[in-house]
């Protein structure tokens, strides 16, 4: 087994690199998803270790040294690291010029050609669902021999082996939580709308919906989903349970957790009889019943994508949703006691500034907990990046998707609507939807009657007004 560095690089200050589907950026209050998509194949690889370097401040002068203690450097990246990652991996190969680096990610996966193209100290670069890929790669298997693998022969030419099929049984892939213990300190990670410490793992992959923009379904995991059995999940819960001794939060970080509800009951009974607080994703549609199910069993949060509160708009990224069907879940989930933290896009095929304010008045009328506000990103590999190429709204100047800072930028501009115009609403929604009375009160509330989190909002506070500073300064 040759001696394997999982890395999510050195980025910008605060950068999430390990969003898994959701936007790679730097987000409005610090926030830090657990990257799970490295631990996934460290697990595989024994004696392997996993750095993630931006939610632990670890910059390049730390990490680069490490290269001469290993034979193989597997680093996640994404369209808007990709050439933050290659200076990367230049400086790991300049202490270590054996060290073979290769990439594994959503970028990666539909642009493999031109990623080797236009990196060239990377060696290779592992396509699609790319765990058990990485794993032969890292046994020093012929690379010939290695399906879903492109790379570079010995002359020169980049070579694609055919792809290596999806994992059905997706029991056949170890617990990640060990690797969280053994590599991570997992007080680093925080999400706003999570309790601290949390800790998030995958029960499967896939997701059905078809929704135009997202980008895992449509590069890596598929839309078929592929699911860990009930005990699975158990057993690495309560091994998590041990291990974690104070988390006080679990969330499944799955596309879709209840694209299959049965299952998902099936998860909350067991998790109801551990005793312990979960939170998952979900769609607006959740029928009450499971609702109750769920919530009786610790069920605390959903997240949520509502995208747009305009009907067309769903219907332009074929969501599968109705603005009414999703005020009813909405309804149900307040009457119930579920908290929801609420994410909307703006800048979707069909946005104006009418939809805008309509998305707006429909975010403060069904009133989530929390919400996220993030621009439209077309990444390659999504029909969104194909529609808005093929129609002229994609900005070639922009398809980093970030600015200087990290800072999520808006690459489509319609005929009458502007970059500019869509990226300064995000402010206007935010303040919109905060900054009354009522919701000010509850977040008072909140912090009163819980001291840690009155440290904690003062602190979002204070990161909330940087960033929206910081935005003022990019406009």
């Amino acid at each position: 087994m040759m001696r394997t560095l999982f890395l999510q690089a050195p980025s910008f200050d605060g950068f999430d690199g390990g969003a898994g589907s959701r936007y790679q950026a730097r987000r409005e209050i610090k926030s830090f998803w657990f990257p799970t998509w490295l631990a996934q194949p460290a697990a595989l690889v024994e004696g392997s270790r996993l750095l993630d370097a931006p939610p632990h401040k670890i910059g390049i002068e730390t990490v680069a040294p490490l290269a001469r203690d290993f034979d193989l450097a597997v680093l996640h990246t994404s369209t808007p690291s990709f050439a933050q990652d290659v200076k990367v991996a230049e400086r790991l190969k300049a202490e270590n010029p054996n060290l073979k680096v290769g990439l594994v990610g959503a970028k990666v996966a539909v642009q493999a050609n031109e990623s080797l193209r236009d990196a060239p100290v990377i060696d290779f670069v592992a396509r699609s669902e790319f765990d058990f890929t990485v794993k032969e790669v890292a046994e020093d298997r012929r690379w010939a021999d290695i399906k879903g693998l492109s790379f570079r022969n010995a002359e020169g030419a980049i070579v694609h082996n055919p792809e290596r099929p999806v994992l059905e049984d997706m029991d056949q892939l170890p617990f990640v939580s060990p690797v969280y213990k053994r590599d991570l300190d997992y007080k680093k990670y925080f999400i706003g709308y999570l309790k601290h410490p949390y800790i998030s793992i995958y029960t499967g992959r896939g997701c059905k919906s078809r929704c135009t923009f997202c980008l895992w379904p449509q590069t890596v995991g598929g839309h078929r989903y592929r699911t860990r059995s009930v005990g699975h999940v158990i057993e690495e819960i309560r091994y998590c349970m041990s291990a974690f001794p104070d988390v006080k939060e679990f969330f499944f970080d799955d596309d879709t957790f209840t694209d299959d509800l049965p299952r998902a009951e099936a998860i909350a009974k067991e998790l109801g009889k551990l005793g312990v607080t979960w939170s998952c994703n979900a769609k607006a549609n959740v029928p009450r019943e499971s609702l109750k199910v769920m919530r009786e069993n610790g069920l605390r949060l959903l997240l949520v994508g509502y995208e747009s509160g305009n009907q067309q708009i769903l219907h332009n990224i074929k969501k599968g949703m109705r603005v009414e069907v999703a005020r009813k879940f909405t309804r149900d989930c307040h009457e119930l006691g579920i908290a929801i933290h609420g994410t909307f896009i703006l800048g979707l095929p069909g946005e104006t500034k009418e939809t805008i304010q309509e998305t707006i008045r429909f975010a403060t009328e069904i009133n989530p907990h929390t919400i996220q506000v993030s621009l439209a990103a077309p990444y390659p590999g999504t029909f969104l990046y194909d529609q808005a190429a093929r129609e002229g709204w994609l900005d070639t100047a922009n398809t980093e998707y970030v600015d200087a800072h990290g800072v999520q930028i808006a690459p489509l501009h319609y005929p009458n609507l502007s970059h500019q115009e869509i990226f300064t609403s995000v402010e206007e929604f935010y303040k919109k939807f905060y900054f009354r009375a009522p919701k000010i009160a509850s977040i008072v509330g909140e912090m009163v009657r819980d001291r840690q989190m009155l440290v904690r909002r003062l602190r979002e506070g204070v990161e909330f007004f940087h960033f929206l500073r910081e935005r003022k300064l990019a406009a």
